[in-house]
């Protein structure tokens, strides 16, 4: 087997994937807006900020050495030789580091009642004085959009994140009828969907999507608890953990909560029962600073239940969601809850 220098493996990790593609692929390059960049064969392959995620496939990196293996299928030895070898006949010229400027959240335009989301939820079994508290309260509302291929009419269920002074900063979408999810451009997911509790409550209960933070607040009160006395929060999606999982970081939305709520020391985790889910929730308790004491939801073992939403239909006899499930027996994968119609 060719035998590659460690000094050559780290001149290639240096090299970002814009730089390599303004460099060495400005075909296939595509500006979005500011400093978004997508690529012409994936137009879902979004670059920013000095990192790029292929939001279709879940998958993302920050190295143009990431991006030739994971999206153009190069084995490891032929991807560093592609970028030395482009190097060596052409030094590129790094684009600079932007500095950080802060997102402007750009809201899908609101219909005049929230009538059709509103039978969705409900349809997933979660509690109508829940759905209208989200309502009336501006976390939740309704969005029509047209389809650019015909004349047909999206319906799309928004979940608002606000920031300490009420303020939105992050929407996802998830779409009525259809398996569509994604986020409102400009979305910061250290503010994702949340339902801070009412009083000074030391736990926080995490969940990877919006409808599982409301499944379970249903769950409650099923139960005669009040969820509004519980600290509950949305991830806006989780990654498969790094290799070595001690490297793994506290997902945003964690880290500003536990900021935001210095009086909360206990977190429960409800990521969804399957390989990823159950990896990230690892990864998050590996990485927690020692002063939180953390735990996982335990899952029923019926086949069925994938998360919190079909922990919520099967207790109330409905059936699961139609979307594509990923089995708890997949192999490893990267997933986000954000993906291109």
């Amino acid at each position: 087997m060719p035998y590659i220098q460690p000094k050559v493996i780290q001149e290639a990790k240096k090299m970002d994937l814009l730089t390599y593609l303004k460099n060495y692929e400005p075909y296939e390059l595509m500006h979005v807006s500011g400093n978004t960049y997508c690529t012409r064969t994936h137009d879902s392959l979004k670059i920013s900020n000095g990192k790029w995620c292929w939001w279709s496939r879940g998958i993302g990196g920050k190295s143009a050495l990431d991006y030739l293996i994971k999206v153009k299928d190069y084995s490891f030895l032929e991807a560093v030789e592609t970028i030395m070898g482009q190097a060596a006949i052409q030094p590129p010229v790094f684009m600079p580091a932007k500095e950080k400027i802060k997102k402007s959240l750009l809201l899908p335009p609101r219909h005049d009642n929230a009538d059709t989301v509103t039978t969705y939820l409900t349809g997933r079994g979660i509690d109508e004085e829940i759905v209208r508290f989200c309502i009336n309260t501006n976390r939740i509302y309704e969005s029509h959009s047209q389809s650019k291929t015909n004349d047909k009419v999206h319906i799309n269920a928004v979940f608002i994140g606000f920031d300490n002074d009420c303020n939105p900063r992050y929407a996802s979408l998830r779409g009525v009828g259809t398996d569509f999810k994604g986020e409102a451009t400009g979305s910061d997911k250290y503010y994702s969907f949340s339902m801070p509790a009412s009083y000074a409550n030391d736990t926080v209960h995490l969940f990877e999507s919006a409808i599982d933070l409301l499944s379970y607040a249903t769950i409650l009160k099923l139960e005669g608890r009040d969820y509004s006395r519980e600290n509950l929060l949305s991830l806006a999606g989780v990654y498969q953990p790094k290799k070595q999982i001690e490297e793994s970081k506290v997902p945003a939305a964690l880290t500003q909560f536990l900021q935001n709520y210095p009086h909360v020391k206990k977190v429960v985790l409800h990521l969804d029962n399957d390989y990823v889910g159950r990896l990230a929730a690892k990864a998050i308790m590996t990485v927690l600073p020692k002063q939180y004491v953390s735990q996982t939801f335990v899952f029923s073992r019926h086949k069925d239940i994938k998360d919190m939403n079909d922990c919520l239909c099967l207790r109330l006899g409905l059936n699961t969601t139609k979307a594509k499930k990923r089995s708890c027996s997949t192999a490893p994968t990267q997933r986000k809850n954000d993906y291109e119609r």
